[in-house]
């Protein structure tokens, strides 16, 4: 018997997803068609043996959550879950705190799944690298060049046995080209170390409390509990971390233009393992390039050419003669007669007027590095608007004949002429 956790985390993080993440909670949010994590739910019900999918969080369950895990337990036929953290608790506080939840009916081994990353999900050859050599914890691991190796956490291990020697998160200097990838498979055994922090918090907590003050009760940080620096770092070279190294596709999803490029990576993943959500160029139909997802409730005009790497959503309306690449079109949006949008997300319930035009620079991994990863760059540098993908917030009106180039357009304006790298407010 098996279990998954995803680590939803909460509306205080990914800021730099805004201002998408206003409309719909950012793991939620459509990549290449489906909301984010449904791909890590798909991957989990794969898995012979999966009982259970937790989702662990700090948003209120809200309508447009309840529905999707409604839907998903119907689609995948197996219980979905969201427990919600009283308080924000880290990457491995939540785990702790649900572990009677976790280990309910005795799994084997649970794995852990960060919600903001996107992967091929290699969970089964995970599965079998853990029975063959059962450990507390096994990290999913990957190659980066020297670089960017210093964005993630850094993993040096025996190149014989794969265990950990050493574990660093976002170091100041090189330490290793392997990179942690944020997907875990962890034993029942590894919710000793967390209790073991747990509690190492709550006797610093109370140590630091003014004399005279109550301290009978718990110390509200001790239930944060950080995996990467916690816990990976104080374990490392003791035997019981070890790394399965996969050289599938793997991207964070940290901003909205690294959300495009997880939309083209999944959109070429489902040549193998979704070809029917792919469009396929038929008589009298749109001119298919490369992978496009179109959801079956989008009107396409026959004369609009789209993709490669797009993505429309559900009751979008594309006009006749439009231009659409490196795309994501979201829910009831509207593109006029003859407008080209180009590495741009067009928010839900958006119109982009005839002959408009809505461009962004696209920031890919440079093609010619195998190793080299999609940049999370922050969105300002010296004060001024990194040239990036063009976001479209929520009901944004683009009149026509208006050009709009690395700019940011919040929820609800109506524009009346051209921008580039702006944020429109």
């Amino acid at each position: 018997m098996l279990k998954a956790v995803i680590l939803i985390g909460g509306p205080q993080k990914g800021t730099r997803f805004r201002p998408l993440s206003f409309e719909v909670p950012k793991p939620l949010f459509p990549v290449a068609g489906v909301p984010m994590i449904q791909h890590h739910i798909e991957a989990c019900a794969q898995v012979p043996g999966m009982q259970e999918i937790l989702l662990i969080g700090f948003y209120q369950p809200d309508e447009p959550l309840t529905r999707f895990l409604e839907a998903a337990q119907q689609e995948f036929n197996l219980p979905v879950r969201y427990l919600q953290e009283f308080a924000p608790l880290g990457t491995g506080g939540g785990l702790y705190h649900f572990r009677d939840q976790i280990l309910a009916g005795g799994p084997e081994a649970f794995f852990v799944l960060n919600a903001d990353v996107c992967s091929d999900f290699p969970l089964s050859a995970m599965l079998d690298a853990y029975r063959h050599q059962p450990h507390p914890f096994l990290l999913l691991g990957t190659t980066a060049n020297r670089t960017q190796s210093l964005n993630y956490g850094c993993i040096v291990e025996n190149p014989q046995t794969h265990e950990v020697l050493h574990y660093v998160e976002k170091p100041s200097t090189f330490v290793s080209d392997i990179i942690n990838c944020g997907i875990y498979l962890f034993s029942p055994e590894a919710l000793k170390p967390l209790r073991d922090v747990f509690q190492r918090n709550q006797q610093d907590g109370q140590l630091c409390l003014p004399l005279g003050e109550d301290s009978s009760g718990l110390w509200p940080g001790a239930g944060t509990i950080r995996l990467e620096q916690d816990v990976f770092s104080a374990l490392a070279g003791q035997g019981q971390i070890y790394v399965y190294l996969t050289d599938g596709i793997w991207s964070q999803i940290k901003s909205a233009g690294s959300a495009l490029y997880a939309s083209r990576l999944y959109l070429g993943q489902y040549q193998l393992t979704h070809p029917e959500r792919l469009a396929k160029h038929t008589p009298g139909g749109p001119r298919i390039r490369g992978n496009v997802y179109i959801h079956p409730t989008a009107k396409v005009a026959p004369s609009a050419v789209l993709g490669p790497n797009v993505s429309i959503g559900e009751g979008v309306t594309v006009g006749e003669g439009v231009r659409l690449r490196e795309s994501i079109v979201l829910h009831g949006a509207t593109l006029q007669e003859h407008t080209c949008v180009l590495h741009t997300i067009v928010g839900w319930g958006s119109t982009v007027g005839r002959w408009a035009r809505v461009e962004g620079t696209p920031n890919d991994p440079n093609p010619n590095d195998p190793r080299a990863h999609m940049d999370s760059e922050s969105l300002f540098k010296d004060g001024k608007l990194l040239p990036a993908i063009t976001i479209l917030g929520c009901r944004v009106r683009i009149p026509a004949e208006v050009l709009i180039l690395n700019s940011i357009v919040l929820p609800h304006k109506e524009l009346s002429r051209s921008f580039t790298n702006q944020i429109i407010l």
